[in-house]
């Protein structure tokens, strides 16, 4: 089992920034993807931005330019660094962390809400 522990999320005006975080403890592996999905109400989950072991990353179109991930590989963490915030970007945040090993294991963090105030 992996175990995922969020914190950064909170209440911020529309322009400003948050910086969530992630980190995964357990059954960890060197190679993995970790990203943050959201989810608003009323709405399905959707993929925000992934990193993989090697660093690369992958952003959902609305957030690109305005948000950044990153990890730090010998904490087992991965950060979000979100910008210019706007009211829809409110929603709760979820951190995923995802390896195969024999098949795909797929696990996620119970969530951070943000919201951006007009």
């Amino acid at each position: 089992q992996v175990q995922l522990v969020e914190s950064g999320g909170g209440l911020v005006q529309a322009g400003g920034s948050l910086r969530l975080s992630c980190a995964a403890s357990g059954r960890v592996v060197s190679f993995n993807a970790m990203g943050w999905y959201r989810q608003a109400p009323g709405k399905q989950r959707e993929l925000v931005a992934t990193i993989n072991s090697s660093g690369s990353t992958n952003y959902a179109d609305s957030v690109k330019g305005r948000f950044t991930i990153s990890r730090d590989n010998a904490k087992n963490t991965v950060y979000l660094q979100m910008n210019s915030l706007k009211p829809e970007d409110t929603a709760v945040y979820y951190c995923n962390y995802k390896f195969f090993r024999l098949k795909l294991e797929d696990y996620w963090g119970q969530g951070t809400q943000v919201t951006v105030s007009s």
